[in-house]
């Protein structure tokens, strides 16, 4: 192990002394000669039609052009499995915070200035805000003919009911996750231009840098060759990064205008512009024996996607997957659910989905625990996975399965006083 270069060895992060001494160069500090700036108009309902009137906000002091659907080059599409965001709406949108119109202009505060006189005039639509009530017939389409239900992860093993009729004791409980912001340091920001041999330059911080590229060049009509993605410092991410905001704006702004044009959020913009964590509905029974033995589990998870997919599929999976926690359970039963709606649009944050589901899990077992008198330090180590464990879904842990050594370990550290310079047990 001594002799390999990084594994088990200390090494130096390559960005760690740009970082700490502040020579890091992130997307709002690149600027360049005959720079243009750009905001961005967003919808201030969840769904329905709209007109906008862009007369007075075009002759507004210091704007160069105002870009539309109808600038966009390509396909006005992105998403990162279902191309279902438009990269400006046309002539509906779907949540709070879709972009409809970009302001290019001389200064950022012109920009920003000319994006108040756009005139918008909304046609109002039913809209639907509750994954559970989305999946009901007669609901809003948030897609129109597409349905809201975009995904259903099923996991059956062994027979639950009987379980339940045979269970020393049983548990039954509704828990809910909500959204959650990523609100990573540094804010969206960007810079795009032209070079002379036709390619588009977009500078964005990103953790998809290969994957934007495909999206820019599909919303611009690029081949990719043509596209360049150049990944500053990244300021912090966790999932928020993972689908587009500004850089296929940046690069359609940069084409239209043939000059180098820049746009950076302000925190409030970047809390509409992003994805947030999915929220989740869990309805969850768990049962046990005398032993506290757990015999059963039936859960059913209604994820909120919002207004578009990203993630939703991966995060549901996942969080049907885990919502038995690390616990062998003989008799399983989830249905697990990715659903549209017009909330703001849910998507990778650290987790995927088993990030939400222990609020459900854990406090069961605290609450069995608690039915059958015993610590809930007992009730995990005696349901805990170990090596050769099977899990809900058939899948064997062969690996080592150090659950046991980290639960004693934290016991131990809990129950451990200091008496007179002392270590001792309580």
């Amino acid at each position: 192990m001594n002799n390999l270069k990084t594994v088990g060895q200390s090494v130096h992060r390559k960005d760690a002394k740009d970082k700490l001494t502040g020579a890091a160069k992130y997307p709002q500090d690149i600027d360049m000669p005959d720079m243009l700036f750009g905001h961005t108009l967003r919808s201030t309902i969840a769904c329905g039609t709209f007109v906008m009137d862009l007369s007075e906000a075009e002759t507004s002091e210091g704007v160069v052009t105002i870009l539309t659907a109808k600038d966009v080059t390509g396909h006005n599409h992105h998403g990162v499995l279902f191309k279902d965001h438009e990269v400006i709406c046309k002539e509906k949108v779907r949540r709070v915070g879709d972009p409809m119109a970009v302001v290019i202009a001389e200064t950022e505060a012109q920009a920003i200035a000319a994006v108040g006189k756009i005139k918008v005039n909304y046609n109002e639509m039913p809209a639907v805000f509750d994954a559970e009530e989305a999946m009901k017939p007669g609901a809003p389409q948030v897609h129109g003919e597409v349905p809201n239900l975009i995904y259903h992860y099923k996991c059956r093993r062994g027979d639950v009911e009987k379980a339940f009729e045979e269970a020393h004791v049983v548990i039954e409980k509704i828990y809910e996750t909500p959204f959650a912001d990523h609100a990573f340091l540094q804010l969206e920001s960007g810079l795009a231009y032209m070079e002379k041999n036709g390619r588009v330059v977009v500078k964005a911080s990103s953790q998809y840098p290969h994957f934007d590229r495909l999206e820019v060049a599909e919303a611009i009509g690029y081949d990719e060759e043509k596209v360049i993605i150049d990944n500053p410092a990244v300021g912090g991410a966790f999932g928020g990064r993972e689908d587009l905001t500004l850089q296929a704006h940046l690069a359609l702004a940069a084409i239209k205008t043939g000059r180098p044009v820049k746009i950076t959020y302000s925190r409030e913009e970047s809390f509409y512009a992003h994805s947030k964590r999915h929220p989740i509905r869990i309805y969850i029974k768990t049962a046990a024996d005398k032993e506290g033995k757990l015999t059963a589990c039936k859960a059913t998870l209604y994820g909120d996607t919002g207004a578009y997919a990203s993630w939703a599929i991966n995060v549901m999976r996942k969080a049907g997957i885990h919502i038995t926690g690390p616990y062998e359970i003989p008799n399983v039963y989830v249905d697990s659910y990715a659903v549209y709606t017009n909330n703001p649009f849910s998507g990778a944050m650290r987790g995927f989905g088993a990030t939400q589901v222990p609020v459900a899990y854990e406090q069961q077992m605290d609450l069995i625990a608690e039915a059958l008198d015993m610590s809930p330090y007992e009730i995990r180590m005696k349901n805990l996975f170990r090596q050769g464990s099977p899990t809900a879904n058939g899948q064997v842990l062969i690996s080592p399965v150090p659950l046991e050594t980290c639960l004693n370990t934290l016991w131990d550290a809990m129950n451990e006083t200091e008496v007179d310079g002392h270590d001792s047990k309580r």
